[in-house]
């Protein structure tokens, strides 16, 4: 039997930030904002190479940590000022991913189907208090 390493649930509690850039120059940031009642809201920016909006998308829903797997289930998404009840019967509103790394600064995880990695950095909300 494989042992699993048991990640405490209120390392995620709180804002996260990552980005990266595709094959086109694109970058997509994302802010994430996990509640301890299980709540999530991302928010998704792509910008062109010239720092233009491409696109904006919220998605609001419920996450996990069970052990090293993380999930997430999309329930609505904000798309400009219009709110969307996702289709729950879409497998890709449903997502999970093992966790690689999970401290106070870093949660590096790996989306189960795909193997893509994701290193989300932690959002400092008081800054100058350590």
């Amino acid at each position: 039997m494989v042992s699993k390493t048991n990640y405490p649930r209120d390392l995620l509690f709180g804002s996260w930030y990552r980005n990266e850039l595709d094959e086109q120059g694109n970058e997509t940031i994302e802010y994430a904002q996990l509640s301890a009642d299980g709540s999530f809201e991302f928010m998704f920016t792509t910008l062109n190479s010239q720092g233009e909006i491409i696109e904006e998308i919220t998605e609001l829903g419920d996450w996990g940590l069970v052990g090293d797997i993380h999930f997430t289930i999309t329930k609505d998404e904000l798309i400009g000022e219009e709110l969307f009840a996702a289709d729950l019967n879409n497998a890709d509103n449903y997502q999970a991913y093992k966790v690689l790394a999970l401290n106070h600064q870093t949660f590096h995880y790996q989306h189960s189907l795909t193997n893509e990695e994701y290193i989300m950095r932690r959002v400092v909300d008081n800054l100058g208090h350590c």
